[in-house]
């Protein structure tokens, strides 16, 4: 009767325990469909945030491409406009310039040479000794009873060196004699012609030592126009 029952309650293990199997694999199988469409749905809703978000990161990387390539077309205008102006003002400086020469040597013809002076310079240098200052005070001495004058001022270098730093060097020279004039003697700027010539013009062989410290000069020129007004002291004495 014991072995009876135990087998009976051992038999109903069993069975429950095959019922129980069973329907926790009807379960899975019945629910398998959904698990797998719920995780696609996942990795398909996660590639989707993946997309978006690279997208995303192209617009924004082409929002800030096409934003730093209007700032640099803004900087290249900008750049541009401030190139147009200065060359405007140059070009407004030259015709002024222009204007002014022209101002001064017009008639050019009607000044006659009135007195002149050479001065020297060292090797590559554009500085006044004490000798040059001397010469240019017992030259512009005469410049305070002058009328109606230009001083003409032409420099000029020895042989040596490219033609282009000559013509710089020149003019250098030149505008050293300038300086020192108009501001000892207050002779001002419209009375001065300056012309820098570099190594073109030379007034002694450059073959020699001496003859290229005669070429690194500046020569200053007194004209006077012809057709002036004389001075009282000029028609008192009959010229």
């Amino acid at each position: 009767m014991h072995r009876y029952v135990a087998l009976s309650f051992a038999t109903a293990l069993a069975v429950a325990g095959a019922t129980g199997c069973a329907t926790k694999n009807y379960v899975r199988i019945q629910t398998a469909p959904i698990i797998d469409s719920t995780n696609k749905l996942e990795d398909k809703t996660a590639d989707n945030n993946r997309r978006i978000h690279d997208v995303d990161e192209r617009a924004q990387a082409g929002v800030r491409g096409a934003q730093g390539a209007a700032d640099t077309a803004n900087t290249s205008a900008q750049g541009a406009a401030k190139s147009a102006e200065d060359a405007e003002t140059a070009a407004n400086t030259a015709v002024h310039r222009a204007d002014s020469l022209e101002s001064i040597v017009k008639g050019l013809d009607n000044y006659t040479p009135v007195a002149n002076v050479s001065v020297t310079f060292g090797f590559d240098k554009a500085v006044l000794t004490k000798e040059d200052r001397e010469q240019l005070d017992t030259f512009a001495a005469q410049l305070g009873s002058a009328q109606s004058y230009i001083l003409e001022v032409t420099g000029g270098t020895d042989s040596i060196g490219s033609p282009q730093y000559n013509y710089e060097l020149s003019q250098r020279r030149a505008d050293a004699v300038v300086q020192y004039l108009a501001a000892k003697y207050s002779v001002p700027a419209h009375r001065f012609y300056l012309i820098g010539i570099g190594k073109d013009k030379a007034v002694a062989p450059n073959t020699t030592a001496e003859g290229r410290k005669l070429n690194r000069r500046v020569e200053i020129r007194l004209l006077q126009n012809a057709t002036a007004e004389p001075t009282s002291a000029q028609a008192s004495n009959g010229r």
